[in-house]
Formats: C-alpha cells, structure tokens, sequence
C-alpha cells in the first residue's frame, strides 16, 4: 500500500496510531498540504493493533501520499515497538515523528528539514499549539478554532498568544537555546519531533521495555543526546494538537513509573532527579543540575566498567553535543 516516490525521500514521517481513524485522518490531512513536496517525504503509517477502520483510512490515503502501513498485533501499549517499525522501514535520511492528531502546519516538515542541515545529528523540539493536560478547554477549542486549516490557526494563535506550547514556560525560563542546557532531552516529546535516522539507529531507536504512557521519548532523547546531537526548538515546525479525551492524573501515575525505570536504568546523579515521587518540577531540573554542579552524563557513564551493551555506542567515542553543558536497527529489549 503505496505511493511510491520518485527519488529517495528526504524525510519518513513517522505515525504510531491506536483505535483513532478519526484523528489519524486529520493528521494524513495535514501532511497532504505540506509545501515540502511529495517526492521530499514519505509517510509510514504504524497501527499498534487497532480493530476499527484505520486500515482503510490507510488505503485511503495511499493514493494522495507516499504512504506505507504497517500492522503490529494488539499485545497492549506498544508506542515505542511501533516507532521502531518505523524507523527500521525509513527511506529518509530524517524521522519526523507526530502522532494521530497531530497536525501540521503546512511548513512544517520543510523546517524540520531545514534544521537538520549542519553536520552535527540533530534533535528537533517542534512547537506544539493546543496541547493540554486533562483536554481542558477541549469545547472551547473546538467551538473557536477551525481545525480544517491549521495554518490559519497557528497564525491566529500565535498573534492572540492562546493555546501556545505548554512548554512555552521552560522557554522563559532558559530561552530557546536548549542545547546549552545539561538536560534539553527533558523536553524532547515525540508528538512533533525529528532525529538523524542513522543516529536513531546506531543508539538502539525506542526502548521497547515502555509498556505503558510516557516517559520513552525522552529516554531516546536522552541517549541521542549521550550520542552528542544537537537540540533545537523548531518554532516555524509548528503543528496544532487536536483535543481527544485523556485523564493526566492516570498518565502521571504511568509516567512516574516509566520516570523511575530511566533514574534506575542509567543509575547517574543526574538521572536520578527523576526518581521522586511525587515528582521534581520538570521544567526546574536544569536549574537544579547546575545549583547542584550535577557531573556530565556522558563522563560518569563512560567510566562504567563493563559498559552495558545497550550503551556501546559510548565507546565510539563520539563528541557529547555541541560544548561544555555541565546502520541496522539493533534494538533494546530489556
């Protein structure tokens, strides 16, 4: 099931999608307007087992995009399995991973290219309009906004300064230069991102051993990051988050959990501010690792004896980003 490019495309936009045709439609909506060009992308489709017609939406679309679907069996929260059948299938030289219900503005994917132009793989933090925690606000969103356009929505919302990205508070607090921050993986969440492919490859792709919400986007973040890529806030790769039901208390359970397996997992001083619960302010972590004087990831990891496998790409060697801020898919399973 594809519209098969022309020539190697620049990028694969990656959508993982569960029981939710509807806004899986509005997404495949989205990328259809993309001034990027059809032949610069490919869209690959992964269905973490739904049993309602996202399939054929699927086949829907295939005809308008270069679209591949893939179908994993329903064996519970699989997201991070579901990334990874995207990542092992790209033809891009980038990954752009949305979400169903995520949709673009029409430059999106052309600025995520854009920022991934310098030598140095890089990690791109897209800006995401409407965004909530517990769909508050959902109804007036819905009765105010015109979702069928969103490039006139994301003009509208960024002149009324409304709905803007949740994360638009941590950017006040250390400005848009996450890359000189310890931390910048905290806010490296994969509703609107883009990596380097073959650095998704090399350091493992998702963590697998994420069964439940939250937390695996910013544990691969966290080793592109140990892999030395360059984080970036891509403002102009702006997409709007289409309001659907969820409860953030729930996801917060899950999530400090999930939390708690990455402090454990890597075991370093700075990991660890992860592991209360209740949980550290996040967006106030980098403050504290530089009030604390917290040691590099990389340099305490580095030291460890014997390195665990799921971390030999340390051994290459590789540079740990971009100054001082004190292949084949092989992935973890753990």
């Amino acid at each position: 099931m594809s519209r098969t490019p022309t020539r190697r495309p620049t990028c694969s936009v990656v959508v993982p999608t569960y029981q939710r045709s509807g806004l899986l439609r509005r997404t495949l909506d989205s990328l259809i307007r993309q001034d990027l060009g059809l032949d610069r992308f490919e869209v690959l489709v992964v269905d973490d087992g739904s049993t309602d017609d996202t399939a054929a939406v699927a086949r829907e679309y295939a005809d308008r995009l270069p679209l591949r679907y893939f179908h994993q069996p329903d064996e519970g929260f699989r997201v991070a399995a579901a990334r990874n059948v995207g990542i092992a299938a790209a033809r891009g030289d980038i990954c752009v991973f949305v979400d169903s219900g995520v949709l673009l503005h029409s430059g999106a994917l052309r600025a995520h290219v854009a920022l991934h132009a310098g030598p140095t793989p890089t990690a791109v933090v897209g800006y995401v309009y409407c965004f909530n925690h517990d769909n508050e606000d959902a109804a007036q969103m819905l009765a105010t906004l015109d979702f069928d356009d969103p490039d006139a929505t994301v003009a509208r919302l960024r002149d009324e300064g409304r709905w803007l990205d949740v994360r638009e508070s941590f950017y006040d607090q250390y400005t848009d230069a996450v890359d000189e921050l310890p931390a910048p993986w905290l806010i490296y969440w994969t509703c609107n991102t883009s990596a380097d492919t073959e650095q998704l490859r090399r350091v493992g792709g998702f963590d697998e051993a994420f069964r439940t919400w939250g937390g695996e986007d910013v544990e691969l973040a966290y080793r592109l990051f140990l892999d030395g890529a360059r984080f970036v806030v891509g403002r102009e790769a702006a997409a709007i988050h289409y309001p659907h039901e969820k409860s953030h208390e729930h996801n917060k359970k899950l999530g400090v959990r999930n939390y708690q397996y990455i402090a454990r997992r890597y075991d370093t001083p700075i990991s660890r501010l992860l592991e209360p619960d209740p949980p550290l302010e996040f967006f106030a972590l980098n403050a504290l690792i530089r009030e604390r004087a917290l040691p590099d990831c990389v340099d305490v990891l580095r030291r460890r004896d014997p390195l665990p496998d799921w971390l030999g790409f340390l051994r290459d060697g590789r540079p740990t980003g971009s100054g001082d801020r004190s292949g084949e898919l092989s992935l973890p399973r753990t």
